[in-house]
């Protein structure tokens, strides 16, 4: 019992991972709360199951071109929607949502609703560990999780592009000051962000169905992490999932599987309530508020 615990709790903090790191990115890298990272990740999954069952691409195939895609659809997204409110928070906020439901319910009216639609995992078939049986894919989702924290950490703190990008984010004017342009910056990390919202949809997705109410779902997951954390600190990603991974799957073992939403929605606000900042979060909230 213990062992499937730990094992199935790590595999569930790795699925809220890659859930929230495209949002949490995106913030941090460009301060621009992208409320459309749930139907984005949708959007990835319908883009991968079309390629493979229309276009007769392979899985492999199929799902890289589906990253390619959803970081250039990422890109146009901040040339066309939020450019000319960038800087207003509240119209920020309110562009990316309308185009989170827009999208969203886009799929809903085309009949993407049924059970037909699902994609394949990378390998099949699953391993005994330790006596708990798990299939392949989960390991692959823990390693992908891995690889790209790792990778976003080293990116941002040890390459002259992450660096540029955290300058913006931290201190716009001083960024501008020195040469790095603001709209490019913004557009890259929308970009990554919807990027890395479609890898986490090609690797998820495999484990059950694509439904249409994933996309808020997976928002709301996001939002969560990235709150619980701290939403501007690769750390606080990386604790924060492992916190509500564990909790999700001790409260859906104990009180139902219904329990397990309740735990991420109850996390945004209480931590709102008691450190607005998160447990990483380095933002100044007294001054904030004042």
């Amino acid at each position: 019992m213990v062992t499937n615990f730990l094992i199935y709790g790590l595999v569930n903090s790795a699925i809220l991972m890659l859930s929230a790191i495209g949002f949490s990115l995106t913030f941090g890298l460009s301060g621009v709360a992208n409320f459309a990272h749930g139907a984005m990740y949708l959007t990835a999954g319908f883009i991968a199951w079309m390629l493979i069952n229309y276009l007769g691409l392979s899985p492999l195939v199929a799902m890289l071109l589906t990253v390619v895609l959803m970081g250039i659809l990422g890109a146009l997204i901040y040339r066309i929607i939020l450019m000319p409110v960038r800087g207003i928070v509240l119209s920020e906020v309110i562009s990316t949502f309308a185009l989170g439901v827009a999208l969203i319910e886009f799929f809903r009216w085309k009949g993407f609703t049924s059970f037909d639609f699902s994609l394949p995992p990378f390998v099949k078939g699953s391993i005994e560990i330790f006596g708990v049986t798990i299939d392949y894919q989960r390991l692959i989702i823990i390693g992908i999780a891995l690889i790209i924290a790792l990778f976003l950490w080293y990116f941002t703190h040890y390459t002259n592009t992450g660096l540029a990008l955290r300058g913006m984010a931290q201190d716009e004017y001083t960024a501008l000051s020195i040469g790095i342009e603001s709209d490019w910056a913004a557009m890259l990390s929308l970009g990554l962000g919807a990027a890395l919202a479609s890898v986490a949809a090609v690797a998820i997705l495999p484990l059950g169905i694509i439904s249409i109410n994933l996309g808020y779902e997976i928002f709301l997951i996001a939002l969560a992490v990235s709150v619980l954390g701290g939403l501007e600190s690769t750390l606080g990603l990386f604790v924060g999932s492992l916190i509500l991974g564990y909790a999700m799957v001790i409260a859906s073992t104990y009180l139902g599987p219904q329990w397990g939403q309740v735990v991420y929605l109850g996390a945004i606000v209480i931590v709102l309530a008691i450190k607005p900042s998160g447990l990483f979060g380095k933002y100044k909230e007294l001054e904030e508020r004042v």
